[in-house]
């Protein structure tokens, strides 16, 4: 059984810093599943030996249920988990083997929780009937080694990759039943500030939209640190819906914006813009923080009505902090899609962002821009990421000190070869 140590606490959490929260989050998280695993090699000897003769419970679920606390599902959902990871023995003593040994070693060492292991376990069991002993460990094994590394969305790729290579023919295609064609879109506003999209889409309208958020949706890469994307699905569904959004907008034949990112009013106190303190009101019906209009005006998504202390408009859309269309395609050309390390991003889906922000005082000119994704956009902005530009005018990228003490600077290599 592997021996495991407790991160030290501080005596005063609340003084700790950033990076010291970050590091007992980790540790505290692989100490966790070291635990786990430790307890599944318990209920699986216990399952050896029989609950009933050590115990009196006829199930070693049962008896780990009154053990700890559990409903009868949940007791059984780690017990079954226990015995898939760890060899258990016959009534005659044989040794049955583990279904995921390769999946036990990583969950032994802490680098796996309980739902990459389950969501492994379920892809074993859909491999079809016919598969080899040796064609199933190497699967299983493939699992194993990208489970530390993936998120849900990768696992699930890798099974698809995996069905091909086992079953290529797959299953007999059945014909879908045809839908009544029906289109309803609704869009209202919340007391809260959200808005509620509902509706209802024929069967080729909904394949389409399906095809163009599941192609926008895709998760972001592990980067280089080994974070993967954590975002549920219907998050990432949403954040692609605003790229789609992005990209109809700055479209030259959209009706009213001419291909402008301009759509919304945001009228802001001039020093709530700078500081990024305080809130803004969104055309006169809704507020957002200061932060964000700080953000959105950086690409100009919404133009800005900055206002003095006496209440006068100072400023109503400066047109000359707007990214020309010559510098756009210079920027496309020099950064080739989102600068930040290890992004996937292309032009298309990116904002320009002014590295010494225009309200600063910053230019608007190749020297101060460069090209981010939604996501990273808002990273730069509210994380501890910092850029720069290089001595050779190229954009670089400094972690923050939790990913990296030594704060090395980092570029994105994936656009250019």
């Amino acid at each position: 059984m592997p021996e495991t140590f407790l991160p030290e606490l501080p005596q005063e959490l609340w003084r700790a810093g950033k990076l010291e929260l970050a590091q007992g989050v980790q540790q505290s998280l692989q100490v966790i599943r070291m635990a786990t695993a430790a307890l599944g090699q318990f209920l699986a000897e216990i399952e050896s030996r029989g609950a009933k003769d050590l115990y009196g419970y006829g199930r070693t679920a049962a008896w780990f249920a009154d053990i700890a606390g559990l409903s009868a599902g949940e007791a059984s959902a780690v017990v079954k988990r226990a015995l898939a990871l760890n060899p258990t023995r016959a009534l005659d003593g044989t040794e049955l083997p583990p279904v995921a040994p390769a999946t036990a070693a990583v969950a032994a060492a802490g680098l796996v929780g309980d739902e990459r292991i389950d969501q492994i376990l379920d892809i074993l069991k859909r491999l079809p009937a016919d598969t080899t002993a040796e064609d199933r460990e190497s699967a299983e094994k493939i699992l194993a080694n990208l489970a530390p590394n993936a998120g849900p969305r990768q696992l699930a790729d890798a099974e698809a990759n995996l069905l091909g290579w086992l079953d290529p023919d797959g299953k007999e295609p059945k014909d879908p039943e045809p839908k009544e064609p029906r289109r309803e879109i609704t869009l209202e506003r919340r007391k809260d500030g959200f808005w509620k999209l509902t509706g209802l889409l024929d069967d080729e309208t909904g394949a389409r939209t399906a095809a163009v958020l599941e192609a926008y949706a895709q998760p972001r890469p592990v980067d280089e640190f080994g974070q993967a994307d954590l975002r549920m699905k219907c998050e990432r569904m949403g954040d692609a819906w605003v790229d789609i959004l992005d990209l109809a907008i700055a479209c030259p034949d959209q009706p009213g914006t001419s291909g402008y990112r301009t759509l919304v009013h945001v009228t802001i106190g001039l020093e709530e813009l700078k500081s990024g303190l305080g809130t803004a009101c969104l055309d006169f019906v809704g507020t957002m923080t200061a932060r964000e209009a700080r953000l959105a005006a950086c690409d100009c998504l919404m133009l800005p009505v900055v206002m003095s202390a006496a209440g006068e408009p100072l400023d109503v859309g400066r047109l000359r902090r707007f990214v020309t269309p010559g510098q756009r395609r210079a920027l496309n050309i020099r950064d080739g899609g989102c600068a930040f390390p290890g992004c996937h991003r292309k032009p298309k889906n990116c904002h320009a962002h002014h590295i010494h922000h225009w309200v600063d005082g910053g230019p608007t000119d190749l020297r101060n821009l460069v090209l981010l994704c939604g996501f990273h956009h808002r990273l730069i902005h509210h994380g501890d990421w910092e850029v720069r530009m290089a001595a050779d005018g190229l954009p670089e990228f400094i972690p923050p000190q939790y990913r990296d003490p030594l704060r090395k600077p980092r570029r994105n290599t994936l656009h250019h070869v």
